[in-house]
């Protein structure tokens, strides 16, 4: 299962953009890979992890903005169609294993 973190953060004054950025940080220390300017994705091993997961990000939002989190099955992310530079892209992989750290 996936989950993705999507977030449209304030960047109007130097406190805000620094909050969104140690944010953005903080997603990518978790695991994320960046899939979009304001949305990451992270591999995950069932609800528990789920839970766990936002939980932790809960823990790290910035006072201001708005943060919105969703899981999809393998097979729903493999399925995203994916257009870049206005060709349509290969569909994303699913790890074959988890990678533990």
């Amino acid at each position: 299962m996936w989950i993705l973190v999507m977030f449209d953060l304030p960047t109007d004054t130097k406190p805000q953009r620094k909050a969104a950025g140690d944010f953005r940080n903080f997603l990518l220390d978790e695991g994320f890979e960046r899939s979009q300017f304001s949305i990451y994705a992270r591999f995950i091993n069932g609800k528990e992890a789920f839970e766990t997961r936002v939980r932790r990000i809960e823990s790290a939002l910035p006072s201001q903005g708005d943060v919105q989190i969703l899981t999809l099955t393998d097979r729903q992310y493999r399925d995203i169609v994916h257009f870049s530079d206005q060709g349509r892209r290969r569909a994303r992989e699913n790890p074959s294993q988890l990678v533990l750290f």
